[in-house]
């Protein structure tokens, strides 16, 4: 393609809106441009790079037997009050976008398609014999983020790989779920990332097991926790670790201590000389369940840790049936505000016992009259431990649990995993932390949506069994702005050789010099026809203009018809070492098309 001809502009500043390098890169080198707040435009060289890494991602699906189809983006809200997820979907976390058509029916558009495949699932499967299947499909989704952000990162509108298995049991949703880790890791090798595959949290899409795969960028928004063995590895929402060894408790005796201004673990601890491994400090929250149920929830851990409130949301989303209720859709600490609306009188903040009375909470049909408490499991073996005494400005010391305080009947992991804790797997090992973009993430969903939309099979005995399911994403267009993350310099994007929009670009420095712009066009009709993906800058811009340009825009090699070609030979450079060479302009084409099999290759 000549450059001229292409929608193809530049900009020399970072746009206004534009927070880290990636999405500020995409924008200045012309590959999207912004029609909205979370919603962009593919321009060609943009959607050049998308067909790539989706050719990748379907040629590795294709390679495990899974077929490709395609779901409707339009889709009924009665198959998602089915599975019971519209609430969670349009209140709790509030992605979807839903509407009202003529006739008085509510509508999504969709965000994931578990709820549609399953009804096809349910239609279609009849029988054993007709299992394992695997369907996917490569799509535009919709998800109404509150704060779009990062360019395609975090978009309205994006591209994603979305697939489904159906088994006949867990063991065969296993194997599928195998296949899927082993092809996630191809497509993103062969893509050219560096990544790292990590236990994570199901969230809103449920099930049992699932793996993030993580590119691994300073700009990402997720903490991934790993040892250096290769062993363990794991978003920070779902890690788990060894906590530091408590240290002694100074206290053996139990008694109430006047503690004065000391609302914080720091203040407590120096004042009465304690290590925070000793206290046991209570955190309030406040959970809404999809039934307009209030429950209010006291956290007891160990004062050094925090609560990781992902843990914490999946212990109260256990708990809902006991609220006839399905999920949650608020989780917070409340505020002053929040606090007027269920307390019974004044709450000794700072000062909070695990034993804080169920008095507090005033009697209301939408608040539920007592405490859920949680103990988590760093605070279980405290002993003679300072807490809170129930009463503003006093503390107790040398407390126990069955002595002074009941131990609460969940005894739960909700603390949060850090940098620095041993591993479970090898306490030698301790934890270190990188930041990741997650681009692809794999679920064991088990019988959640078979079991909640009548999904069934008849087995070989005839009987009629819930379908097993694994669900399977890969975000497309995030996949793409993730490698720019991952690659770039000060002059611009640096495109792994595989998904690049074009392999080289030919660079006439001067388009009045007859040789050079013959020599130029030479060499872009024997790589075009060599298979090797060329453009030709043969714009009426000054050589400087022209350099900058192919920096900016990361195209793997520059040709260059200089002043080399009075020697029978053209300048090559490579955009992501920047070594430049003189190659006759002969060999070009050979030259070219074993450097991009090799750099092909090395990720294959």
């Amino acid at each position: 393609m000549r450059l001229s001809q292409i929608l193809f502009v530049t900009l020399r500043d970072d746009p206004a809106d534009a927070e880290i390098p990636s999405h500020k890169l995409l924008l200045r080198a012309g590959y999207i441009r912004r029609i909205g707040s979370g919603i962009y435009a593919y321009l060609p060289l943009m959607w050049r790079v998308l067909q790539k890494v989706s050719q990748i991602v379907r040629e590795e699906m294709n390679a495990t037997d899974a077929q490709e189809c395609l779901l409707p983006q339009l889709q009924p809200a009665d198959l998602w009050k089915e599975s019971g997820r519209w609430d969670t979907y349009t209140k709790a976390e509030g992605i979807m976008f839903s509407l009202i058509d003529r006739r008085e029916q509510q509508l999504g558009l969709g965000p994931t398609h578990e709820e549609v495949i399953t009804a096809i699932a349910r239609d279609m499967i009849r029988s054993y014999r007709q299992l394992p299947i695997h369907l996917y499909q490569i799509q535009t989704k919709f998800r109404d983020e509150i704060r779009p952000r990062f360019g395609l990162m975090r978009g309205r509108e994006f591209i994603m790989k979305d697939g489904y298995s159906f088994h006949v049991d867990e063991e065969s949703l296993k194997a599928t779920y195998q296949d899927m880790y082993q092809a996630y890791s191809n497509m993103l090798k062969r893509s050219g990332l560096a990544f790292r595959a990590v236990e994570a949290d199901s969230g809103a899409i449920g099930g049992s097991g699932s793996t993030e795969f993580m590119v691994l960028a300073e700009a990402g928004e997720d903490e991934v926790l790993y040892t250096e063995d290769g062993k363990y590895a794991a978003n920070v929402e779902k890690a788990v670790s060894l906590p530091a060894d408590t240290e002694i408790s100074p206290f053996t005796t139990y008694e109430k201590r006047d503690t004065p201004g000391t609302e914080t673990i720091e203040t407590v601890c120096q004042f009465l000389k304690c290590s925070p491994t000793q206290v046991v400090k209570n955190v309030l929250y406040q959970t809404v369940y999809d039934n307009g149920i209030t429950v209010l929830v006291l956290v007891s851990l160990r004062g050094d840790q925090e609560v990781n409130e992902v843990k914490l949301q999946n212990e109260l989303t256990k708990l809902a049936p006991q609220y006839s209720a399905k999920t949650i859709i608020a989780l917070s600490v409340p505020n002053a505000e929040a606090q007027q609306t269920w307390t019974a009188k004044s709450l000794p903040l700072g000062y909070i016992a695990p034993d804080l009375g169920d008095e507090y909470i005033s009697s209301s049909k939408q608040v539920h009259p007592q405490f859920v408490r949680l103990l988590d499991q760093t605070a279980v073996d405290l002993k003679n431990f300072v807490t809170g005494a129930n009463e503003t400005g006093f503390h107790v010391v040398g407390a126990n649990w069955n002595e002074q305080f009941k131990i609460p009947n969940l005894v739960v992991d909700i603390r949060k995993a850090r940098p620095g804790d041993r591993a479970l797997h090898n306490p030698e090992q301790t934890l270190k932390s990188a930041r990741g973009i997650e681009v692809g993430h794999i679920f064991q969903l088990g019988t959640k949506y078979s079991v909640a939309m009548g999904a069934n099979y008849t087995n070989e005995q005839g009987e009629e069994k819930p379908l097993f399911m694994g669900c399977y994403g890969v975000g497309v267009s995030r996949l793409a702005q993730s490698a720019v993350e991952q690659s770039y310099d000060k002059d611009g994007i640096i495109w792994p050789v595989a998904i690049a929009p074009y392999h080289a670009i030919i660079t006439i420095p001067n388009i009045n010099d007859a040789q050079q712009v013959e020599v130029a066009q030479k060499l872009y009709t024997e790589l075009n026809q060599a298979g090797i993906e060329t453009l030709l800058d043969d714009r009426d811009e000054r050589a400087g203009v022209k350099f900058k340009d192919a920096d900016l825009i990361g195209i793997p090699y520059r040709i260059v018809t200089g002043r080399a070609i009075a020697n029978g030979k053209v300048e090559v450079v490579e955009r992501a070492t920047r070594k430049s060479q003189e190659i006759v302009i002969e060999d070009v084409v050979t030259t070219l098309k074993q450097w991009i099999m090799a750099a092909i290759e090395v990720k294959n």
